[in-house]
């Protein structure tokens, strides 16, 4: 058994003796199962990352077992580890650690612990998976594995209808988008005649320009393959109309978000265009389309990061921008650059989202940044940590010099996409645009919880708080429900209303509250993360994206364009500095509305009232998607629940038989009178009758 044996296999092993403990083994036994199976594995993922980093290690295929053998067909089970599956391991397994040893301390009023760990591994299991899979089949075990153990951990606190709707919304669009990726699947095995990773990329330039039926004309034919294995990416990946799950996903405890929602699966759609990039660079019109959906939801995105007031909606929206860049990177033929942006970006969006766990915490499950204020003195390592984490976001660097991890990364898409000429100049004015509204909004989120005066007085939770421990227990259902619990309290299910984009209505006041540091559980993975925010960009761009060293360590494992490397040093310098421009412009906006002149953003949002409105509504996504699909598929249900269903087939089918029955019972019983005359009167009539019919015969 080699490492990669142990890295896949040995979370499944922790998540089932989690799972299926009993009460004897109590909640700390899973706990340590769990953790120390990830530290583990996340050790060894690193033992296997870091010669590829030294150029001392080769692709390689660890065989499992047979899997499926039907006809022609033979399906083995093999963990592929190659350089690009090697960065996976690291990001998926580190995460995961980490996030498994934070939930010790946000978790540890939670009754359902064990289940909650089990949940984790489960997931962890299924996206290494995904990510060491060889073929197509194996790979799509991982996908909908994945999505398993997202409706799973998004809906933990099901006896909360807002969780369970969560849990079934992410369940169903992503079950539109896994259509797509089927579909691409079984063409990609009708044209190469196999579902092998590396025979299907060998043979893909030979299919240029090719066509093939679909839909009742003739396509190209990689164009429709990639299409289709493109839509599975938008739904897994969130990107736009195939998004409007994962603002609702934060519905889960907060660990999950950064586990799930930030670092691993949602980037399992820019993985797979990375993987199958060799496919996707015979389709112009492929990347054409991958590089306009990313920057528009990169766009997008953004603009509702704008005036949301949750905590972690947030965040998660600024994850489907992120996503969009990785995307539109990918599009512009930057694979490089897409997944060493994941990479960075893996490790400073899992801050941001313990960090703003954290506060949650911190603040007795609050989570609207307009009851926050004032708590950088609270709360002083949190507050550095999520100041790391919006400075990587943000892209903060001095040019020639270095910066904060997204500095490195999401400069490189936008020098990328100039450098790939006019196809992506548009990507590059939207990705710019998108930097700008990301600055304004990450800075806006740190100066609304950790700056100005607290504004602790106008929360119910900390009402609550204030009021359980002054010796009040008139409430102590409630405290109960938010202690124990848990669920209610972390509630991310509600968007704001139309007067909630500032805090300028809000009592101010700290009611007598005090916020807490978290414990020292919950701090050492914000630490971690921290350095990572910190040098992950600077110590590792070497290897991703420059040219010489890039292809030597990517060694075929992703499509890598040295050409458009190069070129990306050559870019104008404005270019090089445009990300940096636009960073400066967003903190010095979001500092004069929130800091200097507090009461600005309520003047905004009245001047611009409609599209104030049309950006808290998100774009009416939900409204169309409602009125398009979830209204006429009721009214379908419904329909053949009442009138094919009731009046049809219970009527004339079970229902029918059974009135049937009844009524040919009540006909007997009125002839069986009880009285002797009766029936020997209807005994004559039988009588006669015989006689009658055998005088006739």
């Amino acid at each position: 058994m080699s490492a990669i044996h142990i890295v896949v296999f040995l979370p499944l092993l922790a998540s089932i003796v989690a799972g299926l403990s009993n009460r004897a083994f109590g909640i700390t036994v899973p706990k340590i199962i769990t953790t120390a199976g990830l530290l583990a594995a996340a050790g060894l993922s690193w033992s296997i990352f870091i010669p590829f980093l030294t150029g001392t290690a080769q692709a390689n295929v660890a065989p499992v077992s047979t899997w499926i053998v039907s006809g022609g067909m033979d399906i083995a089970w093999e963990l592929r580890v190659d350089a690009l599956t090697a960065v996976m391991l690291v990001v998926i397994t580190s995460v995961s650690a980490l996030v498994h040893l934070y939930s010790w301390g946000y978790m540890s009023e939670d009754p359902d612990q064990p289940r909650f760990f089990a949940y984790l591994s489960l997931f962890t299991f299924a996206m290494l998976m995904l990510v060491t899979a060889n073929n197509l089949v194996q790979m799509f075990f991982g996908w909908e594995g994945v999505g398993l153990a997202s409706y799973l951990l998004i809906g933990f606190w099901f006896r909360k209808p807002s969780a369970n709707a969560a849990a079934i919304k992410a369940f169903i669009v992503n079950r539109v988008g896994d259509l797509g990726f089927m579909l691409g699947i079984f063409g990609t095995y009708l044209v190469f005649g196999t579902i092998s990773i590396p025979e299907i990329l060998q043979a893909a330039p030979s299919m240029a320009g090719s066509t093939i039926g679909f839909l009742w004309f003739r396509a190209d034919t990689m164009t429709v393959l990639c299409l289709l294995l493109f839509v599975g990416a938008m739904g897994k990946s969130a990107q736009l109309g195939l998004h409007t799950w994962l603002p609702d996903a934060m519905e889960g405890p907060t660990p999950v978000s950064a586990l799930i929602h930030a670092a691993t699966m949602v980037t399992a759609g820019v993985f797979m265009v990375c993987r199958l990039s060799p496919m996707f660079e015979t389709s112009p019109t492929a990347l054409a389309v991958v590089t306009a959906v990313g920057a528009a939801t990169c766009l997008f995105a953004a603009t509702i990061g704008l005036v949301q007031t949750d905590i972690k909606r947030v965040i998660a929206y600024s994850t489907c921008s992120q996503l969009g860049y990785m995307f539109f990177a990918a599009g512009v033929g930057a694979y490089g650059a897409a997944m060493f942006h994941l990479f960075t970006h893996a490790f400073f969006k899992a801050l941001l989202f313990l960090g703003a766990g954290s506060v949650i915490h911190a603040m007795h499950h609050e989570q609207d940044m307009r009851f926050y204020g004032g708590l950088r003195k609270h709360i002083p390592l949190t507050f550095w940590a999520m100041m790391a984490g919006t400075l990587a976001i943000t892209g903060v660097g001095i040019y020639g010099v270095g910066g904060f991890a997204g500095y490195h990364s999401k400069d490189a898409i936008l020098e990328a996409a100039w450098a790939s000429g006019p196809n992506g100049y548009g990507a590059f004015y939207v990705g710019t645009f998108a930097a700008l509204l990301t600055s304004f909004y990450s800075w806006r989120l740190m100066f609304l919880t950790f700056f100005g005066k607290p504004r602790w007085a106008g929360s119910e939770h900390i009402q609550h708080a204030v009021h359980d421990a002054h010796g009040h227990h008139g409430h102590d259902d409630h405290a109960h429900h938010d202690h124990d619990a848990h669920p209610a309290a972390e509630d991310a299910g509600h968007a704001p209303s139309a007067h909630d984009a500032h805090a300028s209505d809000v009592v101010e006041g700290t009611a007598g509250y005090h916020p807490h540091e978290s414990p020292i559980v919950m701090l050492i993975p914000l630490i971690v993360l921290t350095i990572g925010a910190v040098a992950a960009g600077y110590v590792f761009h070497h290897w991703f994206i420059e040219p010489e060293s890039g292809e030597t360590f990517w060694k075929g494992s992703l499509f890598f364009n040295e050409h458009l490397m190069h070129a990306m040093h050559g870019v104008p310098l404005l270019v090089k500095l445009a990300a940096t421009i636009v960073m400066l412009v967003g903190l010095v906006s979001a500092l004069y509305v929130y800091i200097i002149r507090p009461g600005t953003a309520a003047g905004i949002a009245d001047t611009f009232r409609v599209l104030h409105r049309f950006l808290l509504k998100k774009w009416y996504f939900d409204e169309l998607y409602h009125l398009l699909f979830v209204r006429p598929a009721f009214a379908l249900g419904r329909f053949f629940w009442k009138r094919g269903d009731e009046q049809t087939i219970n009527r004339f089918g079970p229902d029918g038989s059974a009135t049937l029955v009844n009524l040919s019972s009540r006909l007997a019983v009125r002839m069986q009178t009880g009285y002797l005359y009766t029936y020997a009167f209807v005994m004559l009539i039988g009588l006669t009758a015989a006689v009658t019919w055998a005088i006739a015969s």
